[in-house]
């Protein structure tokens, strides 16, 4: 990162101003929040599936029900656990990111409201 410019050079100081506010005029960890509750939404109900299937193959019976226990094994219990973990680990990634952006946009925010005091912007 740059060094910060003194502040008896306002011209340095409104450059600067200007190009952090436009660097956070999208936060880009809004962005990797949403695409991680979109990831964790499919994950939930891949979790939803994934119980869904075990209670079908091992499930309780109501009485007086014959349960035929099928040959081989499990294969789509198996493949939605997979792809659940796979999707929860997507989602944890996802919102590890948006953390790390966020507390890195927070600080540029600071400083963008310390360079608003400086050269008396907000009123």
């Amino acid at each position: 990162m740059r060094t910060a410019p003194t502040d008896s050079d306002p011209t340095a100081l409104r450059a600067e101003h200007d190009a952090l506010a436009e660097r956070l005029a999208a936060r880009r960890s809004v962005d990797h929040v949403r695409a991680g509750a979109y990831v964790g939404f499919a994950a939930f109900i891949g979790v939803l599936l994934s119980v869904k299937l075990a209670w079908d193959r091992w499930g309780p019976l109501r009485p007086g029900v014959v349960k035929k226990l099928p040959h081989g094994i499990p294969l789509f219990f198996i493949l939605a656990v997979v792809v659940t973990a796979i999707l929860a680990l997507l989602t944890a990634r996802a919102l590890r990111r948006a953390a790390a952006l966020r507390r890195e946009e927070d600080a540029l925010f600071a400083r963008l409201r310390a360079l608003r005091a400086a050269l008396g912007l907000d009123g």
